[in-house]
Parts: C-alpha cells; structure tokens; sequence
C-alpha cells in the first residue's frame, strides 16, 4: 500500500460540527473506515470507484456537511471541478431543460457548472470559450457557431462535448433528425400538402443537416420545398418572414424553432389568415409555450433535458470527453392544432 494512501485510524477524531472547523476527507475517511484517497477518488472522480462504496461516501460527506474546496482540489490534481455550458442566447427557452439536465448531473457528482452567453455570434464564442478554459475542466458548447475544425483546435486545450448539434470530431449528443423530420414531412403529406418552405437560420452551421435532410425527404414524396432565411432564430424573425412566406405560395411551413413559428402565426392572425387552413406550420423543440400558441403548436419535441444530462456526462468522464462519438436521442412529432389539410 502506498505511504501515500494510509489507511483510516481506528483512533476516534473530533467531531467537526462540535469544534467548529470544516469537514475534511480525513473526517469522511475516518467515518466509513476507509483510506483517505479512496474517499478524494470518490467525491472527485466520479465512476472510479465501487458504486455502493461511492454511494457511502457521499453519505458520510452529506451527513458532516463536507463541500468540495475547488481550490484546494486544484492544487494536486490541476482540476477545479468546475464545468462551462457555452450557448448562444440564455433568453431562448429551449436551452432551459437543457441546463437543467446538465445541473442536475454536475451537482450530483459535486462539481460546479456555470453558464455563459455568446449571443449567437461564431467570434465571441471562440472568445469564450478561450477565456473560460483556464478556470473549467471542460465544456459543453450547445447549438455552436463555430465549425468542427474550430472546435476541434479549441478541445486540445479542454474537453468540449457539442450538445444539441453535432461536431464529428467531438463527443455530439443530437436529436435524431431524420426521425423527426421524416414523421413531419410524413405528416403534412398525408394531409395533402405538396409545397413546404423551410424557415432556417441563415450561415449558422446547425441549420445546414435540417435543411438538407428536410429536401431530400420532400423530393422523396414529390414535395416542392424553398429556403426561407433568417437573420436571428427569434419570435420577430419569423414574423417578419412572413411576407415571403405568402410571396412563395406554399400551403406550409416547417420553423427552425418553436419562437420563430409563434412568430409566423402571430404575423398570420394579425393578416387576417385563417389558420391552420390557410397555412399549416409545424415549429422544433417543444418549448413550454408550444402548447399555448394560438393555434396550439405542431412541433417536433426534442429531448433537451435528456441532452442535457448525457452531454454532461460525458464532459465529466475522463475515458470518453475527448473521443469523438455520437449519441442521437428521439425527436418525435407532437401534433396540435396548427398543421390541417390542405383547403386549397
């Protein structure tokens, strides 16, 4: 055994809560009779220790009261136990479950987890990210801006796991597109439609597989389907696409995201169309304000907490944060109020 790793004293230690001082890992250590740096591998490295073991130290340290010392863990490990989620708008609700799934992993194995905006723009995410590597163990980087070669340079300085998009060269969980967009393409071609534009965020690398995928599953059902572009993925961005929605004559719409599709049905009502007759949209993501549109929104439900979770995970995981890999998870229509069959 190493002199390094002695084993827990049999002799009794002052209880911290009485003498005032804060709970160490001696003190943990000396409560379940087990070495001191079986008790730090538990509480700082998740998974490298027997999960019955490790669900008994957690135990004993709730039980002291013993909180992590990021800087005092630093120290010898070089480590912080503090993670980073980079995302591009902290208004946006669909990054809302996706947060909270990541938390809820971080703060389960005791690390830190703080959030950082970059408003949507490729060059302050590099400079983000770049400022928050020396401080984190790593990243989770959610909807990027940024290409993969880019992302692939900035993980050689700390792990980046890409959630809600994927980046080949990185660890990616993603919705599975082609099942979503496959069942809303089904879905308004059993209903008759057969001319679909698609309201996609212009130059952002995310949107180019949606549009992709959404033309070639339209060619398959003799589906005529154009490009919409816009300029932000916000509520006023799709009504201001409006205008062109009508100008190119089709029957319905599929919406980068919920916000832009309440967008577009908000402009809608307010012109006097008659929807969903006149015009069917079917939104992405399933925010919590989907069902409350007027019409109730038809959307594919993605699983942001579930993303969330995994993605974090993973950034936590030593043997796989900078392996590239894929996790797809389910995207499933949820059909409401706003798609209907073709009136005309």
């Amino acid at each position: 055994m190493s002199r390094d790793e002695p084993m827990a004293s049999d002799e009794p230690m002052a209880n911290p809560a009485r003498t005032g001082r804060p709970p160490t890992i001696y003190d943990i250590a000396q409560k379940v009779g087990l070495n001191p740096s079986t008790v730090s591998r538990a509480l700082n490295r998740p998974g490298r220790t027997n999960a019955s073991t490790e669900e008994r130290i957690r135990a004993a340290a709730a039980e002291l009261g013993y909180r992590v010392n990021p800087m005092a863990r630093a120290l010898p490990t070089g480590l912080t136990g503090t993670f980073a989620i980079v995302l591009p708008d902290i208004t946006n609700p669909v990054h809302f479950e996706l947060i909270r799934g990541a938390e809820q992993v971080a703060r389960a194995n005791g690390y830190t987890l703080i959030i950082s905006e970059t408003e949507g723009l490729a060059e302050i995410e590099r400079e983000t990210i770049q400022t928050l590597q020396s401080s984190v163990d790593g990243l989770l980087v959610v909807a990027s801006r940024l290409d993969d070669d880019s992302l692939a340079t900035l993980s050689w300085v700390k792990p980046i796991v890409a959630a809600n998009h994927a980046a080949p060269s990185l660890p990616s969980v993603i919705p599975d597109l082609a099942m979503g967009l496959t069942a809303a393409m089904d879905h308004l071609h059993d209903l008759g439609h057969r001319s679909v534009a698609y309201l996609g965020l212009s130059g952002v690398q995310i949107n180019r597989p949606r549009w992709d995928l959404a033309l070639d599953l339209a060619a398959a059902r003799d589906i005529s389907a154009v490009e919409i572009a816009l300029d932000a993925p916000t509520v006023e961005a799709g009504a201001a696409a409006l205008r062109r929605v009508r100008a190119s004559g089709v029957t319905a719409v599929l919406a980068y995201n919920d916000l832009v599709a309440h967008g577009l049905l908000r402009a809608a009502r307010a012109e006097g169309l008659h929807l969903p007759d006149d015009l069917s949209v079917i939104g992405f993501d399933d925010i919590f304000s989907a069902e409350l549109a007027v019409p109730a929104l038809t959307t594919l439900r993605s699983p942001l907490r579930e993303i969330g979770t995994r993605a974090m995970q993973t950034v936590i995981d030593a043997d796989r944060n900078r392996a590239a890999s894929k996790v797809v998870l389910p995207l499933e229509l949820v059909v409401r109020e706003s798609t209907a069959r073709v009136s005309r």
